[in-house]
Formats: structure tokens, C-alpha cells, sequence
């Protein structure tokens, strides 16, 4: 299911992570926003949490 993106993310994190996020991206093959969003909706799927619910 493609997603509309018109939404901008901007995050401030140590190397370290960021250094995790890019091979972690590199394995997968994905870019590091794609990579970003797979973790993002991993965690909500394990969760149980729903993009609609009210913020």
C-alpha cells in the first residue's frame, strides 16, 4: 500500500545511532527514511497501535 507523504520528519540523535540506523538500512537494502518508517511500523504493528487514533 503506497502512503501519501507530505509530512517532514526532522530528529536529532547520537553517531552511534544514527551509525545502527544506516547499516541497519544497508542490510535491508532500503534507504535510511525507508529503513525509519519499517522500524516505526514494526513497533506500532507489535503494539497495536493505529495511525487513526487521535493524537
Amino acid at each position: 500500500m503506497k502512503r501519501l507523504k507530505d509530512q517532514t520528519l526532522s530528529i536529532r540523535t547520537s553517531a552511534d545511532i544514527k551509525r545502527l540506523l544506516r547499516l541497519a538500512a544497508e542490510k535491508e537494502h532500503r534507504s535510511i527514511a525507508s529503513m525509519m518508517e519499517l522500524l516505526i511500523l514494526n513497533y506500532a504493528e507489535e503494539c497495536e497501535l493505529k495511525a487513526d487514533t487521535p493524537e
